[in-house]
């Protein structure tokens, strides 16, 4: 399950396997850390969270988070439902949900999650593969129903893509799947595959409860509804105030794990400026300073501390292809054409300290070993973007704007949040796309309202992307299969190089198949383009632990907590 993000705002996206919050190395708010990291770096220096044993921590406490929405479908395993916010409220109360059998470093290595997964082996014999899970005795949902066999047989069912009518955001390696069936009890799995599957931590990291078993319910069911008794974690919903848009969660008392250290959780849903408010105001723990505006706003606080680190982020240029002008691939080249990248990033990071190069991928960072740069335009500006539209027939008409048989390129940029910073990133775009002879406007909408629209595909041109994993085996899939991706932009070769590669076991091999499908989609569809990866940057209260920037690490709810003296 990869999420969508945007750049302006609150909302940070998480993906099953490419999770960011608590744990790591300790406070890093040095010059290194406004670095991003390549290859070669260190990326340790990149993770900041105030890590601390639980030991050290006072007993009990309230942390309270801001989010940018709230809902209104919290199901993230929908379209609709697949944001970072609703991943990050779902963390403490849903690990059977969000985590499932699989956890990960802050490198991004996946290891078990034994509060549901003691055993996850496989076995390949004669091109067959047979996959053997022990879940945990004691794993249950909170209305009691077993976390057992036909929980991940419904989970296989509910996302391997063969019912259309359930709106799943991709099928991942479930399409592999040929059964799931019980051992010598229905908490020992048994799943064979048509194919071999890599990497093993792409299935079942995240289980659909089987009371979800119908499109109906999958698709909307969770509109409005959290669904408390389809949970599992260690906490568990109190209160859900959707006048106050709030949610209060307490420890859960059917918890089976390690009981969780703070004794309440409030997450609060606030516009950008709202949030600065409120952070200030000591009412809220943690605020976002990822752009100069909300920097400059949260500096001073009294008691307050930054989290500096790398965000696991890709994106810039989220085109959609479904609606004109956007469905001509000449309009879609000219806008990469015309970006002019480390212009918008200078608009974006200024004065935050922060230095990178251009990006080429959606689908890892440039720290990553198996990175290549696919970015399909190497000469950029007004002009070059003219001659794509020249050659494709367009004309400039009396306006001067481009146009095809009376047809203006003309659209408009959909702009999220109260930020400043963020509008004059789109401002920086919208005056680029200008000069390349496109009409552009700027359609502003509400914070609370990303979730809806992008769900909803109810834009021409985002400046939005998603998070990054570790690996990039379940990201090709969801950007660049025809079936899968938002854009429904594909074809029959690249769709079968896209199937083979998940059956290749050394890492860097399949990575590398990823890549090249990743170079060969972009210089055909140029439907994504990445403009920015940038920092995290949050401010938290001193004395919140265990919680900021930590790359790629699973976070774990238990130790978030107060140091000694510090409780709230």
């Amino acid at each position: 399950m990869k999420n969508l993000t945007k750049i302006g705002g609150a909302a940070a996206i998480a993906a099953a396997l490419a999770l960011t919050a608590c744990g790591g190395s300790g406070s890093t708010t040095t010059a290194e850390s406004a670095k991003a990291q390549d290859a070669a770096g260190d990326i340790s220096k990149l993770i900041s969270v105030n890590a601390k044993d639980t030991k050290d921590l006072d007993t009990g406490g309230t942390v309270t988070l801001p989010l940018g929405n709230l809902g209104p479908d919290f199901n993230g395993f929908s379209t609709n439902g697949s944001n970072a916010d609703n991943t990050e409220l779902h963390y403490p109360i849903d690990e059977a949900g969000y985590t499932g059998c699989w956890k990960s470093d802050f490198e991004g290595a996946a290891s078990l999650n034994k509060n549901f997964c003691e055993e996850f082996t496989s076995e390949v014999k004669d091109g067959k593969q047979t996959i053997t899970i022990k879940l945990n005795p004691k794993a249950s949902y909170n209305d009691g129903t077993p976390i057992d066999v036909k929980t991940l047989a419904n989970t296989w069912n509910m996302l391997k893509g063969e019912n259309k009518d359930i709106d799943i955001v991709s099928s991942g390696s479930y399409e592999f799947v040929d059964s799931v069936k019980a051992g010598s009890s229905d908490k020992e799995v048994i799943v064979t595959t048509t194919q071999p599957v890599y990497p093993l931590s792409d299935l079942f990291g995240g289980f659909v409860p089987q009371a979800v078993n119908t499109p109906e319910i999958f698709n909307n069911g969770f509109t409005g509804e959290l669904h408390p008794e389809w949970m599992a974690g260690p906490f568990k919903v109190d209160k859900y105030d959707s006048a106050a848009k709030t949610v209060a969660l307490v420890p859960n008392d059917k918890w089976w794990g390690t009981a969780p250290v703070l004794e309440k959780v409030i997450f609060r849903q606030l516009e950008s400026s709202a949030e600065i408010a409120a952070f200030k105001n000591g009412e809220v723990d943690m605020a976002d300073g990822r752009t100069l505006t909300r920097y400059k706003q949260l500096e001073g606080t009294k008691d307050a501390e930054v989290r500096r680190g790398q965000r696991l982020f890709a994106g810039g240029l989220n085109l959609n292809a479904l609606k004109a002008p956007l469905t001509d691939v000449a309009i879609r080249k000219a806008v990469f054409a015309a970006v002019d990248r480390e212009a918008i990033r200078k608009v974006r990071f200024s004065g935050l300290n922060w230095e990178e190069e251009s990006s080429g991928s959606m689908m890892l960072m440039p720290f990553s070993p198996y990175y290549q740069d696919n970015y399909p335009i190497k000469e950029t500006g007004a002009d070059a973007a003219k001659k794509v539209l020249t050659d494709a027939g367009y004309i400039p008409n009396a306006k001067g704007i481009m146009e095809k048989a009376g047809v203006p390129a003309s659209f408009s940029i959909t702009n999220f949040g109260d930020d400043p910073t963020g509008l004059a990133t789109t401002q920086t775009l919208q005056k680029q796309l200008q000069a390349a002879g496109m009409e552009v406007g700027i359609d502003q909408r509400g914070d609370g309202d990303f979730g809806k629209v992008v769900g909803a595909r109810d834009f021409q041109v985002t400046i939005t992307g998603y998070s990054v994993g570790a690996d990039a085996t379940p990201g090709v899939k969801q950007y660049y299969d025809a079936a899968t991706n938002d854009n429904k932009l594909g074809d029959a070769g690249l769709d079968a190089e896209i199937k083979k590669l998940a059956s290749i076991e050394d890492n860097a091999e399949r990575n590398k198949a990823a890549m090249d499908v990743e170079k060969k989609h972009m210089e055909k569809y140029y439907s994504m383009g990445v403009v920015m990866n940038g920092p995290q940057i949050y401010f938290a209260h001193k004395g919140l632990a265990n919680y900021g920037a930590s790359l790629f690490q699973t976070p774990d709810w238990t130790t978030v907590g107060w140091d000694k003296g510090t409780k709230k």
